[in-house]
C-alpha cells in the first residue's frame, strides 16, 4: 500500500537546562521557565513537561472530537471539555508517563459521547503517536469507558477512519 502521509505542520522548540532552565518555541509564544514538578522540590511559578504534555494532548484530543462531530454533521457545545491529566512514574531504573482523558461533551448522551471519544482515539496525533508507548485512560464524565484492542488501533493499523465511521 502506498503511503498517504502529508506533513501539514512542524513546531519547533528548544530547551535549555532540562527540567530546571527555559524552553522557547521558534514563534516565541511559548517562552517558559521550567522545573521539576513542585510536588517533587521544583519551583512554584514554573511549569514542566508534564503540565505541557496535557495541555497539548487535551487541546489534540478536543480537536479530533470536533472534526469527527463534523463528518457526523453534529456540532459540539461550546462548553465542551477535555481534562487530561499526565502521571510521571519511575520503574526501575527507567521512567514513563501515563495519562487519563476524562472528556465531557455537554449535549449527547453516553452512549454517543461514548463512540464519538472512541473515534477520536482513533484518530487524534498525541494518541496515534503515544499508542503501544503509554497507557492512556478513557473516560466520559469521570466514568472509565472500556477500549478493546481493536479499538485502540492506530489510524496507520487500521487505514484510516472514513466520514465518522468506526473502522
Amino acid at each position: 500500500m502506498e503511503s498517504t502521509k502529508k506533513n501539514l505542520y512542524t513546531a519547533d522548540a528548544t530547551a535549555v537546562g532540562g527540567r530546571s532552565g527555559h524552553v522557547r518555541s521558534a514563534t516565541g509564544i511559548i517562552d517558559l521557565d521550567m522545573s521539576v514538578p513542585e510536588g517533587l522540590g521544583g519551583k512554584k511559578n514554573a511549569t514542566n513537561p508534564e503540565e505541557l504534555f496535557a495541555a497539548g494532548y487535551s487541546s489534540c484530543f478536543q480537536q479530533a472530537l470536533l472534526v469527527i462531530a463534523q463528518r457526523a454533521g453534529d456540532k459540539l457545545d461550546p462548553n465542551t471539555e477535555v481534562k487530561c491529566s499526565v502521571t510521571l512514574f519511575q520503574e526501575g531504573e527507567g521512567y514513563g508517563l501515563s495519562a487519563i482523558l476524562d472528556v465531557d461533551l455537554k449535549s449527547f448522551d453516553r452512549t454517543k459521547t461514548i463512540d464519538m471519544v472512541k473515534q477520536a482515539h482513533k484518530i487524534c496525533p498525541y494518541s496515534v503517536g503515544t499508542r503501544g508507548n503509554m497507557e492512556v485512560e478513557l473516560k466520559v464524565q469521570g466514568e472509565s469507558i472500556p477500549v478493546d484492542a481493536n479499538e485502540n488501533a492506530g489510524v496507520a493499523e487500521k487505514g484510516g477512519v472514513q466520514d465518522g465511521a468506526n473502522s
